[in-house]
């Protein structure tokens, strides 16, 4: 499943872009890939994040797995809820299991993320 009206990265991040936020998460790919989550590490709000460099951990019962920065700007606000509900990444990811919010330094480029097609050619040639 990738939804339509998302922009996604090489490294399995979603982004929402809706009045000037950012809401970033992990796909449905990734959090398959990972298993069962068992801890999310976030960056706090008021820390500034930079496009491409790691911005927290997700951890499950498989492996630990960074996760990187989809865009550059200020964390606004992380979801608590992943601190005592870390599988609601696993249960929902494009819903409930939202990382963080950002307020973006600049305009988001879409150019330099992929379109919900690009995203579905490369888990094609993910897979082979």
């Amino acid at each position: 499943m990738i939804p339509d009206d998302l922009l996604y990265t090489r490294t399995h991040e979603w982004v929402l872009v809706e009045d000037g936020t950012v809401t970033i998460g992990i796909t449905q790919f990734a959090q398959e890939q990972l298993g069962d989550i068992t801890y999310v590490e976030l960056p706090e709000p008021g820390d500034v994040i930079n496009t491409g460099e790691e911005m927290g951990t997700v951890e499950s019962v498989k492996a630990a797995s960074e996760l990187y920065a989809p865009v550059t700007g200020e964390v606004i606000e992380t979801n608590t809820e992943l601190e005592t509900a870390p599988e609601l990444v696993n249960e929902a990811p494009y819903g409930e299991g939202w990382l963080i919010k950002v307020r973006p330094a600049e305009d988001i480029d879409p150019e330099e993320l992929l379109s919900p097609a690009e995203y579905h050619e490369l888990l094609d040639t993910q897979a082979h």
